[in-house]
């Protein structure tokens, strides 16, 4: 499809869940976006050293999770090359894969996220590549005018985007697996399935 207005959420994705779909429908929709395109992360940098599922393995969820989701795509843009992955350097691949303006190109992360953008990587650069579509997360509200100081025009380079309280954690996801706690409704049916077919995250099998 010709993808005017592209959307990127990045992650880890472990596992995907249904809180990542919510966001990016509440995205797509706010900014009238052709595609959302997840990107899960090969080597994040942040999570070095860290137990991370195999990058195949999350990928492949995220493609269960995606299948039959109309404006939803994934990427391996930080899969099939070596790490470690920064954002700047994905929002810029992806731009030219997809010959994009840096106004048409916008970047999804939490109002979390937008609070530590200073310890990012490039961030100057980041902001000169893309907008960012920045989610309201409970608890973070992060103080503009400190932002500002470091890149006075970074509210023209902002798109705030309201959503419905839906807070799910992989972290805490993963947790539940491992406890034998119901995940149903949390993650996509195929999703889950998955994970107890290779019994990720200390999944087992469901008694019949």
């Amino acid at each position: 499809m010709d993808v005017v207005k592209l959307g990127i959420l990045g992650g880890t994705f472990d596992p995907i869940h249904n809180g990542h779909l919510a966001l990016a429908q509440s995205v797509q929709q706010a900014l009238k976006l052709d595609q959302v395109l997840f990107a899960p992360a090969g080597e994040p940098p942040h999570k070095r050293g860290m137990p991370i599922t195999p990058a195949l393995q999350r990928l492949k969820m995220v493609e269960l999770a995606l299948a039959g989701q109309p404006g939803f795509a994934v990427s391996r843009v930080d899969l099939d090359r070596p790490g470690p992955h920064y954002t700047v350097e994905t929002v810029a691949l992806l731009r030219a894969e997809y010959h994009l303006a840096a106004e048409a190109c916008f970047f999804i992360i939490g109002s979390d996220s937008l609070a530590a953008l200073p310890t990012w990587h490039e961030p100057e650069r980041l902001l000169s590549l893309c907008r960012l579509a920045v989610i309201h997360r409970p608890g973070y509200r992060p103080r503009l005018t400190d932002l500002a100081a470091l890149w006075p025009n970074l509210s023209a380079k902002i798109t705030w985007v309201e959503m419905p309280t839906n807070f799910i954690s992989s972290t805490r996801l993963r947790r539940q697996i491992e406890w034998g706690e119901d995940v149903t409704g949390l993650i996509p049916p195929a999703v889950l399935a998955y994970i107890r077919q290779l019994g990720l995250y200390g999944a087992r099998p469901v008694s019949l």
